[in-house]
């Protein structure tokens, strides 16, 4: 991955001093520091490029190799600009926000200071004036060259990304849309970049940076390089990850006419073109100040949290898993995996091998045999949205699939005015036997979770925004428990909640009774709200009377979405913590895993995660009582393959975590662009354990098929 260079040891770094001079670090703070250090590279493009680099705390005691930010400073400015932001390098890595780095900082004087970061075709002849440089070519390949040379530094796109604020910002944005084999990420701030053209009396039209012969400005060359030119040209086989951040305050084009060129309004327009391209993923934040310091400060401090999680110096796994989707947006729907057969439940946003759409999202039923064949495929579907949130096995081979519907999918349901829970079976021949759909004919109903019932039904949960099957309801939404039987009859319906929005999110069954937990934006009965959003877990028995109910939150955001029940009896609720539960965050989002006994007592719980956003989602028991959880994750559970990754966290029978193992695509896997999870795992006849989920990627091998697809896998 990284050729072979010397260590930057003691020796060099006194060279380095001696020579250029060093830059002394703030006097001691409450945190390790880094060594700033000054110094020169080599070009054949410019000669000379001086520039100062930040090498993290440590650096001198260990071998290991580090990512690489290279950071461009603005027109007019130096290198020195940048050097503002080696504490909040300090304090970011001592915090654990970002990984430790080698920070790079060029000196760029060429053309009066105002280049671009281009190559300049600029020749002024006689006429006078500077001529322009290479000064692109300087950076992404001498200086870059040097700097891998020179320091402990993984050389690799992954581990490499560039920022810059305004004339800065234009060039971190050509740098990592041009050079996509240099880096792979790039923090833009109030980047100095115009569509189509620049106005009238920009500067970008002032120094040469786009000039061609003796044009000291050519709108053809400005074409060239601008960045729609370079986002078509774009090869989608190497993403790049863009995270852009504008003052609300920049200055305003005096000219009404060139008003669209104001920075908060390119910027806004850079983001909404970069997210549409295949092969882009980008964040846009707008902060309150202008074009200085005030803003590019905390957006860059923000943006090199974003960015650090997705750079990696060691090749994350291989992602081996099947691919299935449409041309459109598919989710997820469910899966069983038998002894002789897979069942996969998708939500579909388009024809599927060939099936007709109904229309909206509809429910495709696909079973394979134990070869891979497709043995039958049914759809569940009206001409409106129809979706699954779940499927189990049911009586004589049969697999029941839950969720909701906003159409007539039982025939007595013709108005489509709310969404309906829905409960279906399919045979084992793949034909629909009965469909139950049920609710307040005047709210939204939705079931987003099922389990089997042990005598071919199921216990489904969800959410009523009315009076589900006559009960009254309590608050905005009120969670839902029911259990249907094997012929598609309601047997019974229980509705929990308070003043607030409730929702049931997960269920599952013990000896001891049907166990559902969900979140809550208030109290839940007889509970107390801790703030923000609060998590719950209950236990009924098989009648479905309430045993009892325990509210898990924080003045923080708290959600449990998964139930696991172990071989003991015992459950373990699985969700996400923003505060302190099991230990101190770690970060935006922890995992959190809380085990219950049959009496509701707490037997421990657990808090996992990075300094990134971490969420458990789900889980699946092993005979003695371990646990393989099943979250999200943007920073490196386990070795990040970029963006949102799927990880799977071992689990001891006392919650003691283990090495987690993460996997994924260079792009979103495990939930959608709300964040909100769509992945489900399940334990095959064999004991063998699967997951289903979203990817807007593609496993190894694989091609994504357009926008979300589905992936299936077995992870043990």
């Amino acid at each position: 991955m990284a050729r072979t260079r010397p260590r930057l040891v003691a020796a060099l770094a006194a060279t380095a001093v001696a020579a250029a001079g060093v830059l002394l670090a703030v006097p001691a703070l409450a945190v390790e520091k880094g060594t700033v250090l000054t110094a020169q590279a080599t070009s054949t493009a410019v000669g000379t490029i001086d520039y100062t680099v930040y090498l993290p705390p440590g650096y001198d005691d260990d071998e290991r190799e580090y990512p690489t930010l290279y950071l461009l400073h603005g027109r007019g400015d130096t290198q020195a600009a940048w050097q503002r932001v080696t504490t909040d390098l300090d304090e970011l890595i001592a915090g654990g926000s970002v990984q430790p780095m080698v920070v790079v900082m060029p000196d760029a004087p060429w053309n009066e200071r105002g280049h671009w970061y281009t190559d300049s075709k600029y020749r002024p002849g006689r006429s006078g004036g500077e001529p322009g440089v290479a000064v692109e070519t300087a950076f992404t390949r001498d200086l870059v060259d040097h700097v891998d040379a020179t320091y402990r530094t993984a050389d690799d796109r992954a581990a490499r990304a560039v920022g810059g604020y305004s004339m800065g910002g234009a060039g971190a944005l050509r740098f990592v849309l041009a050079h996509q084999d240099t880096f792979s990420a790039a923090i833009v701030l109030s980047a100095a970049v115009y569509v189509p053209q620049p106005p009238r009396d920009s500067s970008v039209r002032d120094y040469g940076a786009y000039g061609e012969g003796r044009r000291l400005f050519s709108s053809h060359r400005y074409r060239e390089l601008a960045y729609p030119a370079a986002m078509d040209d774009l090869d989608p086989a190497l993403p790049v990850h863009l995270f852009i951040a504008v003052g609300d305050d920049e200055w305003a084009n005096p000219d009404p006419r060139d008003a669209e060129h104001d920075l908060d309004l390119e910027s806004a327009q850079l983001y909404n073109a970069a997210r549409r391209v295949p092969g882009i993923t980008a964040e846009l934040r707008v902060l309150n100040g202008g074009h200085d310091w005030d803003v590019w400060q905390p957006a860059f401090r923000e943006g090199l949290v974003d960015v650090s999680a997705r750079l990696r110096t060691a090749e994350p796994e291989p992602w081996e898993a099947s691919l299935t989707g449409s041309a459109a947006d598919d989710r997820t729907g469910g899966l069983v995996v038998d002894a002789d057969a897979q069942t996969l439940v998708m939500n579909a946003g388009a024809s599927l091998d060939g099936r007709p759409h109904a229309g909206g999202l509809d429910v495709t039923v696909t079973r394979r045999d134990a070869a891979g064949e497709v043995a039958w495929q049914q759809s569940v579907a009206t001409s409106a949205n129809d979706r699954a949130y779940g499927a189990v096995p049911g009586a004589h081979g049969s697999v029941l699939v839950a969720g909701y519907t906003r159409g007539n999918l039982d025939g007595a349901h013709p108005s489509g005015a709310t969404d309906d829970g829905f409960v279906a079976a399919l045979d084992a021949d793949g034909q629909r036997t009965w469909t139950l759909q049920t609710g307040d004919g005047s709210a939204a109903d939705r079931f987003y979770a099922v389990a089997s019932d042990g005598a071919g039904g199921a216990y489904v949960a969800g959410y009523t925004g009315g009076s589900f099957a006559g009960t009254p309801g309590a608050g905005d939404k009120d969670a839902v428990v029911a259990r249907v039987s094997a012929t598609g009859e309601l047997l019974w319906s229980r509705q929990l909640g308070g003043a607030g929005e409730d929702k049931g999110l997960a269920v599952t069954a013990t000896a001891d009774g049907v166990w559902v937990a969900g979140s809550t934006s208030g109290a839940m009965p007889e509970q107390a709200h801790a703030g923000g959003l609060d998590g719950w877990a209950a236990l009924l028995t098989d009648a479905g009377e309430l045993t009892w109910l325990d509210q898990v939150g924080t003045s923080s955001t708290d959600q449990v979405t998964g139930l696991v029940a172990r071989p003991d009896g015992s459950v373990v609720a699985v969700g996400h913590t923003a505060g302190d539960l099991g230990t101190p965050s770690r970060g935006e989002n922890d995992v959190l895993a809380r085990a219950y006994g049959a009496g509701g007592d707490v037997l421990w719980t657990r808090q996992v995660g990075t300094a990134q956003d971490d969420r458990g989602v789900t889980g699946v028991a092993g005979e003695d009582g371990t646990l393989s959880l099943v979250a999200t994750t943007y920073g490196a559970l386990g070795v990040q393959a970029g963006g949102l990754d799927v990880a799977i966290v071992p689990l001891g029978a006392d919650g003691t975590p283990g090495a987690a193992r993460q996997v994924g695509s260079t792009e979103r896997d495990g939930a959608d662009e709300w964040d909100e999870a769509n992945l489900m795992a399940v334990r095959g006849a064999d004991g063998s354990v699967w997951l289903t989920g979203v990817t807007f990627g593609a496993p190894a091998g694989a091609t994504n098929a357009g926008a979300g697809d589905v992936f299936t896998m077995r992870v043990g």
